[in-house]
């Protein structure tokens, strides 16, 4: 069953630097690390010590609330580190990796005769139910809980985002897999774009396919959901990265963890932009396009794409959720003479503000500059000609910041993650830093509702 929605509100944001789809070699071996940072409403707890050894698939830490839900290493090695920062918070567990790899073996299932807590069973003993999260909250899913549906969006559409297309190539019977057995839990959704043209996306089995037609954020998980199944209070979602999916099903094809997944290295500050096959917590000095940039002054390197990722560094490691590695510049030296007055024809403006408008769908190199300081809110509606969702986000966001809970509850946060916002965020004449809201908010109802 196919069904096709379409999506007018949004933007697209046109950014140098697009990875073409080629894949580089990168360089095996080193430090590997796995942040529990990247598994947000996770307390980790970690249980491997400093000098043990770990083979691939053996679990490095815990989620401190459910010890059952493990998170498997991604390769077999020698622990060097735990790091802590304040507070003895966990940022990372480091492996030494071996030149040869052992792996946990686990038994290879045929999902066909699994029933939904067999699934649920399997992901939990190999470490892999941490890469599904929920709604509401957007945070990591507990196993105990029974969703309404699960939703996974193969649709990447934010600026410089990696082509799970591209990603997909000679792994379709895995990606299969991999929604069959989470067919075997819940409704499953999947989400394509209307330019893709996969047969293992458009042609899935035991999952409903919806091709979502409009500019970004069409392919964000919760505008998916709120579209198809919206989350009340009490509901539960389950969503999935297409990436993740893939995981799992090499996990029943094969009986082993496989934590191998396709980003792109992109940005205007990259030479030469592609793709490259690498491991969760691969350091990305490995990444040849990456260690060009060592040394180089006033470049913002983002686990992640602009919009959604986090600032890291080059000795930054492949995060649990990344797909792609951006650099962009940071625009702290940048000198614009006669400043707002001139015409800018190399800047970008959603509301055309700039004469940029006039060249059509033309590439920009973006720093990071806010272009002004945070001011009070202004009223115009902004927000919504971004947000393809059947909510008042200005008033969402008003009601967060004011922590009027029940007002957040009618206006409906439940619904929402911090990656819905991120295109208000960018949009907002106000400059409010409108995801740290969102997340801030989210943690506090999360609590409440404990």
């Amino acid at each position: 069953m196919t069904n096709r929605i379409k999506l007018c509100k949004g933007l697209d944001i046109h950014l140098q630097g697009t990875a073409r789809k080629h894949k580089d070699a990168v360089m095996i071996g080193g430090e590997y690390a796995l942040q529990p940072s990247a598994f947000v409403g996770l307390v980790p707890k970690v249980i491997v010590k400093e000098g043990e050894h770990v083979k691939v698939g053996e679990a490095l830490f815990v989620d401190k609330a459910h010890p059952e839900m493990t998170f498997a290493s991604p390769v077999s090695g020698i622990v060097t580190a735990v790091e802590r920062g304040e507070r003895r918070k966990v940022l990372s567990v480091r492996v030494k990796a071996d030149d040869e790899q052992q792996f946990v073996e686990f038994a290879k299932r045929d999902v066909s005769a699994m029933k939904g807590k067999d699934v649920k069973a399997a992901l939990l003993e190999a470490g892999l139910f941490g890469y599904v999260n929920q709604l509401p909250y957007a945070v990591v899913a507990n196993a105990s809980d029974e969703p309404k549906a699960i939703f996974v969006s193969a649709l990447r559409d934010m600026p410089l985002a990696g082509d799970f297309e591209f990603e997909l190539q000679g792994n379709e019977k895995d990606f299969q897999t991999g929604l069959t057995a989470l067919s075997k839990i819940a409704k499953t959704y999947l989400g394509v774009g209307a330019k893709q043209t996969s047969a293992a996306l458009l042609e899935a089995k035991d999952v409903e396919v919806n091709i979502f037609d409009g500019p970004c954020p069409a392919g964000n998980v919760g505008i998916q959901v709120n579209h198809l199944d919206p989350v009340n209070k009490g509901d539960i979602v389950w969503t999935v990265d297409p990436t993740a999916v893939l995981f799992f099903g090499r996990l029943f094809n094969t009986g082993k963890v496989n934590l191998t997944r396709t980003i792109a290295i992109a940005g205007s500050e990259i030479n030469d932009p592609a793709y490259v096959d690498i491991l969760v917590g691969a350091p990305l000095k490995s990444i040849p396009q990456i260690a060009a940039l060592e040394g180089s002054a006033s470049v913002r390197l983002i686990n992640g794409n602009p919009l959604t990722g986090t600032q890291t560094s080059i000795d930054g490691f492949v995060g649990g959720h990344t797909s792609e590695i951006t650099a962009i510049p940071e625009g702290d030296h940048a000198d614009e003479m006669l400043g707002w007055i001139l015409p800018r024809f190399n800047q970008f403006s959603a509301n055309r503000s700039y004469f940029s408008w006039l060249l059509g769908k033309k590439e920009y190199a973006l720093d990071t500059r806010v272009k002004g300081g945070e001011r009070h809110m202004i009223m115009s509606g902004e927000y919504d000609k971004v947000l393809p969702m059947d909510i008042y986000g200005e008033y969402l966001i008003k009601a967060i910041i004011t922590g009027d809970i029940d007002r957040q509850e009618q206006l409906g946060i439940y619904e929402v993650s911090p990656e819905d916002f991120a295109l208000a965020e960018f949009v907002d004449s106000s400059k409010l830093e409108l995801q740290k809201i969102v997340r801030e908010g989210l943690d506090i109802l999360r609590k409440e509702n404990a």
